[in-house]
C-alpha cells in the first residue's frame, strides 16, 4: 500500500508542477489538450481481465502511463474553454486522505469528524457568502445536485402552501408546479427540473436581454396569468456573460404570488466573498435557496456542490432519509444524509475545510478580484482589435467574444479557436450565443492573473492578424 500511495503522491505532485516523474519524463512538453486518440485509449486501457491480482505500484504505474494522454489540462492557467476550477493543492491533499480513511459521512454515527467537517464549513460559507446565517447546506456532487436538492425543497414547499401532502400523495395527486427560467438558462437547471417529475408543459421561459438577463416585466405578467404552485429560477453569473438578474426585483414578485425564489448560482454567487464585487449579486439574499459549485471558484477537487436553503425544515423534509438502524447523534451532530440525496457517499468536507483554511476570507476575495480584473483586461486589449466583437459588459469572470471577416461580414470565431488551440499551449470551445459563434473565455484557474492574460491577448492578437492575411491571399 505504501509504495503505491507514495508513487500516486508524488507523480501527481509532478505532474501539477510540470516537473518530470519516473514514470512520464515529457511533461515539460505536456499540451493541456488530450494526445491520444479514443483507440489508443481503448487499447491502454483495454485488454481481458486479469486472473491474477497484480501488484499494487505496477497497477498505478499503469493507469498513469494509460490515463495521462488523454486528461484535460483543466487545472492549467490557460484553460479558458469552461468555468471549471483547477483544484487548490491543500484540497488534493485533504482529497488523498479523504480516501486513504474512506469515511461515510451519510450520518454522524458513521463518521463523526466527516459530519462535524461539514458543519464547520457549512458555517463558514454561510459567513463568507453573507447568507442567512440559519440556513442549511448540503454538500452534493456538484451544481446541478445542488440545483437538483434546492427545487426538491422548493416543490415540497409550495406544494405544501397550496394545501398539498407531497411525502403522502406524490405527485400523481398533485396541483401543476410551474418553474419560470430564463429563455437562455443553463441545460443543467432543466434537466434537474425534469428529473423532479416536472415536464416542458409547466415550465415558462422569460425573454432575456443582450447579457442574459430575466426580463422582468415578462416575468411579471406571466406570474400574474399563472394559477397554482409557482417557483423561479434566477441565475448569478450568466454561463456565457457572467451577468447577475435583478433580484430585488425578483423577490418583490415571488413575494406577491407567495412562490420559491432559487438561484441559479454556479459560480456567481462567489462574488459576494469579494467586496469588490459583491454589489452583483445585491438582493441575492432575499432568495429561498442558492446552488453552487465548490469545485470551480473556490477551486475545491472534484466532485463538490453546495445546496443552501433558507427553510431547514423544507430541506429536510425533501432529502431525509430515515430507518431504524439510522439513529440521531443524542448528542446534536449533524446528519449529512437530511440535506443531500445520498446515504453512501464521499465525505466532501474535509477538502472544502481544508481549501477554506488554506486560502482564508483575503485568499478567496484576492483570487475573484484578480481573475474580473483579468477578465476586463483581456476585454479591453480584445476590444481594440478591428474585426473582433465582445458582446457582453465584463462584470465578472467572463466573455463573450467573435470574430468578423471586415469586408465580407463572415462569422470566423471557429477558424480562431482552432488556431488558439492548435499548438496545444491554449484550451478554447466555441458556443452559440444569441444567433452567433462565439469564443466563450472563462478566468477562473486559480493561477490566472494579469501576466497571463496579456500573453493570451498577444496571441489572439498574432492569430487574428494571420488569419486575416491568410483569408486575403487565399
Amino acid at each position: 500500500m505504501r509504495d503505491a500511495m507514495k508513487l500516486a503522491a508524488d507523480h501527481g505532485a509532478a505532474w501539477r508542477t510540470g516537473a518530470t516523474s519516473s514514470v512520464r519524463a515529457d511533461a515539460n512538453a505536456r499540451s493541456i489538450h488530450p494526445t491520444a486518440s479514443l483507440e489508443e485509449l481503448r487499447h491502454a486501457f483495454g485488454g481481458p481481465l486479469p486472473d491474477a491480482p497484480e501488484e499494487g505500484q505496477g497497477v498505478i504505474r499503469h493507469l498513469i502511463a494509460a490515463a495521462e494522454p488523454g486528461l484535460v489540462g483543466n487545472t492549467d492557467a490557460r484553460f479558458h474553454a469552461w468555468v471549471m476550477g483547477a483544484s487548490h493543492p491543500v484540497g488534493v491533499a485533504a482529497d488523498w486522505l479523504t480516501s486513504a480513511w474512506g469515511q461515510n459521512p451519510g450520518i454522524y454515527q458513521c463518521s463523526p469528524a466527516a459530519a462535524t467537517a461539514e458543519e464547520v464549513a457549512a458555517g463558514w460559507l454561510l459567513d463568507l457568502l453573507d447568507l442567512p446565517r440559519t440556513a442549511s447546506v448540503g454538500f452534493s456532487t456538484g451544481a446541478t445536485m445542488a440545483g437538483f436538492t434546492c427545487l426538491a425543497a422548493a416543490r415540497g414547499e409550495v406544494l405544501r402552501r397550496s394545501g398539498h401532502d407531497f411525502a403522502d400523495l406524490g405527485l400523481a395527486h398533485a396541483p401543476p408546479v410551474t418553474v419560470f427560467v430564463a429563455a437562455d438558462t443553463h441545460a443543467s437547471n432543466l434537466a434537474a427540473i425534469r428529473y423532479l417529475g416536472i415536464g416542458n408543459r409547466d415550465i415558462v421561459r422569460i425573454p432575456t436581454d443582450g447579457d442574459g438577463r430575466m426580463a422582468v416585466p415578462e416575468l411579471a405578467q406571466r406570474m400574474a396569468g399563472t394559477e397554482g404552485p409557482k417557483i423561479v429560477l434566477a441565475t448569478a453569473g450568466q454561463i456565457n456573460t457572467g451577468a447577475f438578474d435583478d433580484f430585488h426585483a425578483l423577490a418583490d414578485l415571488v413575494r406577491e404570488h407567495d412562490a420559491w425564489l432559487h438561484v441559479d448560482a454556479a459560480f456567481g454567487l462567489w462574488a459576494r466573498a469579494a467586496p469588490g464585487r459583491k454589489h452583483l449579486a445585491d438582493g441575492l439574499d432575499r432568495a429561498d435557496s442558492w446552488s453552487t459549485d465548490g469545485h470551480k471558484w473556490l477551486q475545491v477537487p472534484y466532485d463538490s456542490g453546495f445546496a443552501i436553503v433558507r427553510d431547514p425544515e423544507a430541506h429536510v423534509r425533501a432529502m431525509d432519509i430515515t430507518a431504524s438502524y439510522l439513529t440521531q447523534s443524542p448528542d446534536g451532530g449533524r446528519n449529512p444524509t437530511q440535506f443531500s440525496p445520498e446515504l453512501s457517499r464521499r465525505a466532501r468536507g474535509f477538502a472544502v475545510w481544508a481549501v477554506l483554511r488554506a486560502l482564508g476570507r483575503q485568499g478567496v476575495a484576492e483570487m475573484i478580484e484578480r481573475h474580473c480584473a483579468a477578465a476586463a483586461l483581456l476585454g479591453d486589449l480584445l476590444g481594440g482589435l478591428s474585426g473582433v466583437r465582445v458582446h457582453n459588459e465584463v462584470v465578472l469572470n467572463q466573455l463573450v467574444v467573435s470574430f468578423h471577416d471586415g469586408a465580407r461580414g463572415e462569422n470566423l470565431t471557429a477558424a480562431m479557436e482552432e488556431r488558439l488551440n492548435a499548438g496545444g499551449r491554449y484550451f478554447f470551445r466555441t458556443a452559440e450565443w444569441k444567433g452567433e459563434t462565439v469564443l466563450r473565455v472563462s478566468v477562473i484557474s486559480r493561477e490566472t492573473g494579469e501576466a497571463e492574460i496579456r500573453d493570451l491577448a498577444r496571441c489572439m492578437e498574432r492569430e487574428w492578424s494571420d488569419l486575416q492575411a491568410a483569408r486575403r491571399q487565399g
